[in-house]
């Protein structure tokens, strides 16, 4: 569980990182000039919330509708660029630390590591006799970054550290710290849109934009320090604990920044004096009692590694891959680590690179991409375990639906919540684009309320906890039902659709070779609204309440256009049976229903189940990084272990930074996510799918090892989660079942789905009636707190 290397990061994506939620930070390693590029994850640009509503949305959108129904796609395109609003702002950078070491020499023994199982990450060199060690961690519960140097000789540490960042700055310091203070721009266009000026500062004493500090304070074994505006500088020091603290003028998403830094600094002093008062071997233990309480959860051995002697990650990536077991399990691991460093009560939840940003104008402004990309970083939030982590994207998804509100009522003169394909720390919830410089491929969609919303319900389906599904989750749900009910109209067979409608970032091409993105009732659109519903009625039947709204949403359901078939046997994508502009796109939209929805299975709707099978596969294997992992989830679900793991080797093939094929995937040398560039979203997806090979619950049944491929003979997983708030453990050897473990949390009925025709159930050493539901399928009553052990005979 650590990845490590023989030198140092000479790139971002060689550098790795630490984090505790809210600060993070690239660790670079380098000997002699140490650097951490550091991020706080409520520095953005912009000036506060800002109305970016367009009553004129309203008044085209019957245009818009009309244009659809007579077929004129390419004008129904142009018109409904009319219908966008402006581009939200970009995750900034917060600046970088820099230590330079007096130390010279030859360096030998180079080894750079971060370890999963304690997420401190490792720098150990010699030089001459003298060993040098450094360890970093994020601490989530002291706030800080720490940093801890050591020599084996008394004196033998010399250096400066330096604090600096790519905004407008001034450093300065006290008797005990050296601190930066900045500004960040009050815009910045994303790095997309070319034009004059995209990045734009106001004046340092006036700007209405964030203001931020980093502060650093100094503990000292041996030797003296001092101060000054060139640095903190160590002299003849034995070992040295430096802390790094940071805070922002962030008020909350409804409020601008406030506009003073004192405040700012004295809340930042404060946090740091507090992690000052305890010693090193305090803030590291304080670290470890909470970091392995959510990383040790889950366990996961896939059989022998490959790489029989350890092998530097990144060449382990290039000579193995997925050949190598161990390094699977790696960056299963990984993607739970990294959801514990970017995602914790009380931060922002993950962005589209978690918290990991060093770009002014960051890829895609690393925002919260809601087509797809914010909700598969949390995929694995429940299955693996971490369902505290997954909280500060459910309130993430509060604060976008009070914003959502005005959106539908300005926008589109509906009831309920909107959102649309991006989101910031705003909460912009208007469809993006500049009022008409975006593509309506991806500005004009509508939906991510109601993809949104899958999150608030299964953070109920795997916990159980009634009290946060009525206060919290189901009045969410409601208001993004309301505004579907409004926003869908019959056609002229009386089914239900949507118009204007997209399949996010995938154009068709018409009989007359026309490309264009609006039309009306895609698949996804439909397979979301479906989901939306049905959780909401389920979730409206277990709180007894709103039977009216229940049957409302029932009939609507019913009335929902009907998927389609087309004349390749695949799933359309799209209401009219169109050419793809690209068959072997990125996207896979129509094809949520089977996963992460539930909407299609091979026993209930087993020629949609097909076809849908068939779409996949005319969408070849090829895709980004985060696309490869979407497909591995379809896989799983598809239960072909094989071809899933065919997925997993594409994904792990090493990628250089300056690569930037977008359809070539893969991961880097620190195992980041390569688009490329590098998004996060593909790590956890990844993880979430490696879950669903092992566990399925989607399906009101629990089903072990549904998509196990043929080079994963022997195994175990421990910790993982299923729906009904049980946990799950299971060992298989022969590629078969040997023994599964199921705690049920609040007991109840358990159904399990095996590919073995003969099973014994006991609890507390006496066997436990079942009955045969059908043919690999088995039904047993669970008590509450009870573990039940499945064995194969």
């Amino acid at each position: 569980m650590k990845l490590h290397y023989l030198s140092c990061a000479k790139t971002w994506t060689e550098a790795l990182p630490i984090g505790n939620g809210r600060l993070g930070a690239m660790v670079f390693g380098d000997p002699e000039a140490e650097h951490l590029q550091l991020n706080e994850d409520t520095l953005w640009s912009g000036r506060g919330p800002v109305d970016e509503n367009n009553p004129n949305a309203k008044n085209v959108l019957s245009d818009v509708r009309g244009l659809i129904a007579a077929g004129r796609y390419a004008e129904a395109d142009k018109k409904s660029k009319e219908m966008m609003g402006p581009y939200n702002q970009s995750y900034m950078p917060l600046g970088d630390l820099r230590l330079k070491f007096r130390h010279g020499g030859v360096v030998q023994a180079y080894e750079r590591s971060l370890d999963l199982t304690d997420a401190i990450a490792r720098v150990a060199y010699r030089i001459g006799d003298i060993t040098y060690k450094r360890e970093m961690f994020a601490s989530y519960p002291d706030q800080v970054i720490v940093i801890r140097i050591e020599a084996s000789a008394p004196g033998a540490l010399d250096f400066t550290a330096r604090l600096d960042s790519p905004h407008p700055y001034r450093t300065s310091f006290t008797a005990d710290h050296l601190y930066l203070q900045g500004i960040c721009p009050e815009h910045v266009d994303p790095n997309y849109y070319d034009r004059d000026h995209p990045v734009v500062y106001g004046e340092p004493e006036t700007t209405e934009a964030m203001r931020f500090e980093g502060r650093i304070g100094v503990q000292l074994e041996g030797g003296a320090y001092a101060i000054d505006h060139d640095g903190l500088h160590i002299q003849s020091a034995k070992s040295v604990t430096l802390l790094f603290s940071a805070e922002t003028s962030f008020q909350g998403y409804d409020k601008p920044p406030a506009k003073e830094i004192g405040q700012v600094a004295a809340a930042n002093e404060d946090r740091l004096q507090r992690a000052m008062a305890k010693s090193y071997e305090q803030l590291r233990q304080a670290h470890l009692d909470d970091y392995t309480v959510l990383f040790n959860r889950v366990d996961l051995k896939l059989g022998a590694s490959e790489a029989a002697e350890p092998v530097p990650t990144d060449r382990r990536i290039a000579e193995y891959g997925a050949k190598d077991a161990g390094l699977v399990e790696l960056l299963f691991q990984y993607g739970r680590y990294l959801l514990i460093a970017s995602s914790r009560a009380g931060s922002q939840p993950a962005n589209l690179q978690g918290i990991w940003n060093k770009e002014l104008r960051p890829p895609w402004s690393s925002n919260w991409t809601l087509n797809i990309n914010t909700q598969m970083n949390y995929w694995l939030a429940e299955t693996c375990h971490l369902s505290e982590c997954h909280e500060p994207l459910l309130g993430y998804i509060q604060n976008l639906s009070n914003n959502g509100r005005k959106t539908a009522e300005v926008n589109y003169g509906c009831r309920g919540w909107v959102a649309h394909h991006n989101g910031d720390i705003w909460c912009q919830s208007a469809p993006v684009g500049d009022y008409g410089h975006g593509d309506p491929v991806w500005a004009l969609w509508p939906m991510s309320a109601a993809w949104l919303c899958q999150h608030l319900w299964e953070h109920y389906a795997f916990t159980q906890d009634e009290r946060y599904l009525r206060e919290q989750a189901y009045p969410i749900m409601r208001e993004a039902v309301l505004f579907c009910l409004d926003w869908l109209h019959p056609d002229d067979n009386g089914h239900l659709i949507t118009s204007p409608s997209t399949s996010p970032e995938h154009k068709f091409v018409t009989a007359d070779g026309q490309k264009a993105a609006v039309s009306q009732a895609t698949t996804m659109d439909m397979s979301l609204i479906w989901d939306l519903l049905t959780s909401s009625i389920e979730a409206s039947g277990v709180l007894n309440m709103d039977e009216p709204l229940r049957a409302e949403m029932a009939a609507a359901r019913e009335k929902l256009r009907p998927m389609r078939i087309g004349n390749h046997g695949q799933l359309q994508e799209w209401s009219v049976d169109w050419d793809d502009e690209d068959v072997h796109h990125r996207h896979v939209s129509h094809l949520f229903g089977i996963y992460p929805g539930r909407q299609l299975t091979e026993l209930t709707t087993p020629e949609l189940f097909q076809a849908a099978r068939n779409s996949l596969e005319r969408r070849g294997d090829g895709g980004t990084g985060w696309s490869l992992a979407w497909k591995i989830g379809l896989w799983a679900r598809f239960q072909d272990g094989n071809r899933t793991l065919a997925l997993i080797s594409n994904l792990l093939q090493l990628v250089k930074e300056d690569e930037t094929n977008y359809h070539h995937g893969g991961v880097y040398a620190n195992l980041f996510d390569a688009h490329p560039p590098f998004q996060i979203d593909g790590n956890f997806g990844f993880t979430a799918g490696v879950a669903e090979m092992l566990v399925q619950s989607h399906a009101g049944e629990i089903s072990l090892l549904p998509a196990l491929p043929d080079a994963w003979p022997v195994g175990s997983v421990r910790g993982l989660r299923a729906r009904g708030a049980m946990s799950v453990s299971l060992s298989w050897a022969g590629g078969a079942l040997q023994e599964a473990e199921i705690e049920a949390q609040f007991g109840g009925s358990c159904r399990i789905r095996t590919k073995e025709s003969s099973l014994s159930v006991e609890s507390e050493g006496t066997n436990v009636p079942y009955e045969v539901v059908m043919e690999g399928v088995i039904r047993f009553d669970t008590e509450a707190g009870n573990i039940y052990t499945l064995r194969s005979l």
